[in-house]
C-alpha cells in the first residue's frame, strides 16, 4: 500500500509518500481501506518533534489520528462489522490506504453522513465532547466558557455543553464574532479584547483549548470550587488558584459517543467545518497549511 512515512524530526518536507508492506488484523481487529483522514495539531507537532516527550515516535513512522473508510477484512473475534460496513474512529497509522483498528475503537458512519466527510469528526468531536463531560463535568443551569470556540473541539465542546442544558459562552477573537454567533451558545465573548474580559463576570467552569495568557486570565474568572478543563494542559499560574479544579483532560475511546456525536452533525445540529481536501501524497503541504492556523479541517484522500 501507499503511506505517508515521517523518517525524522523535522519540516513538512519530511513526511513521504511511499510503498509500505499492507497491515494484517489480528485478533480483535478490523482492516479498514482508507477513504480519508484528516490533519490535528497533534499531528503536526509529533511530526517536528514538539510532542516527543508525550508522544515519542518510533522511526520510520505513519501519523495520523482520524479514520473513515470501508471494512476490508476483520480478524478474529469480531463480529460487529463485515467487509463492505462503512466505518469512522481513531486509530495510529491513518495517514495510510489499509489501517487496523481495533474494533472496540470503531463506529458505523451514519447513512445520512458522507463518507469522505466523516473524517474530519472522530478525534475532534472525542476531545470536545470529554471536555465538557470528563473535564468540567457541567451541570444543567450552569455557566461555561468555551475558549477556541470556533475550532472543531471548541465547536464539539459547545454543543455537548448545550445539550447538558448549560449556558454556554463562546470565546473566540473579535475578528470571528460574527462567525461565532452561528455556534448557538448562549453569549460570544471576543478573548482577545480586554474590556470585556474585564466584565466578564465569575462563572462555573471554562473549557479550554488554547491556552497561553488567555488561559491563565480566564483562570481567574472561575468561582471558588469552579473547574478549569483543559486540553493543552493547565495554565502557568493554576497554582495562585488553589480553590480552583483544575482538569486536563486526553479523550479516550468511545464509539459509542462517537457514533451520537456523528449523528448530530448528519443531521446539523452542529458543524464541524470542511477547509479543503488534498490528496494524501500532498500530507506536507496540508501540515504546512494547517500549522498556519484557520477553523477548517483539513482532509487528506486516501
Amino acid at each position: 500500500m501507499k503511506a505517508v512515512v515521517l523518517h525524522e524530526y523535522g519540516g513538512p518536507g519530511n513526511l513521504k509518500y511511499e510503498d509500505v508492506p499492507d497491515p494484517v488484523p489480528g485478533e480483535g481487529e478490523v482492516l479498514v481501506r482508507v477513504a480519508a483522514t484528516s490533519v490535528n495539531p497533534i499531528d503536526y507537532k509529533m511530526r517536528s518533534g514538539v510532542a516527543e516527550n508525550l508522544f515519542p515516535v518510533d522511526m520510520p513512522a505513519i501519523l495520523g489520528w482520524d479514520v473513515a473508510g470501508v471494512v476490508r477484512d476483520v480478524g478474529l473475534r469480531v463480529s460487529q462489522f463485515k467487509p463492505g460496513d462503512k466505518v469512522m474512529g481513531v486509530a495510529p497509522k491513518a495517514y495510510a490506504e489499509l489501517v487496523v483498528v481495533p474494533a472496540k475503537e470503531l463506529a458505523l458512519v451514519p447513512d445520512k453522513l458522507d463518507l469522505v466527510k466523516a473524517a474530519a469528526l472522530p478525534l475532534v468531536v472525542r476531545t470536545g465532547e470529554q471536555l465538557i463531560t470528563q473535564g468540567t463535568k457541567i451541570q444543567a443551569g450552569q455557566t461555561v466558557l468555551v475558549t477556541g470556540a470556533l475550532g472543531g473541539v471548541g465547536r464539539s465542546a459547545v454543543w455537548t455543553a448545550k445539550k447538558a442544558g448549560a449556558k454556554v459562552i463562546a470565546g473566540v477573537k473579535k475578528s470571528q464574532m460574527k462567525e461565532a454567533a452561528t455556534l448557538g451558545a448562549d453569549q460570544v465573548l471576543a478573548l482577545d479584547d480586554a474590556a470585556a474580559v474585564d466584565k466578564l463576570g465569575f462563572i462555573d467552569a471554562v473549557a479550554d483549548t488554547v491556552d497561553g495568557e488567555t488561559a491563565q486570565k480566564l483562570l481567574g474568572k472561575v468561582k471558588q470550587g469552579g473547574v478549569f478543563a483543559s486540553v493543552v494542559g493547565p495554565p502557568a499560574n493554576a497554582k495562585m488558584h488553589p480553590t480552583i479544579r483544575i482538569e486536563a483532560v486526553q479523550s479516550k475511546p468511545d464509539a459509542a459517543m462517537l457514533r451520537v456525536m456523528a449523528e448530530d452533525v448528519a443531521a446539523g445540529r452542529f458543524v464541524i467545518p470542511i477547509d479543503r481536501m488534498v490528496p494524501l501524497a500532498d500530507a506536507g503541504i496540508a501540515q504546512a497549511a494547517a500549522e498556519k492556523g484557520g477553523v477548517g479541517k483539513i482532509l487528506l484522500l486516501a
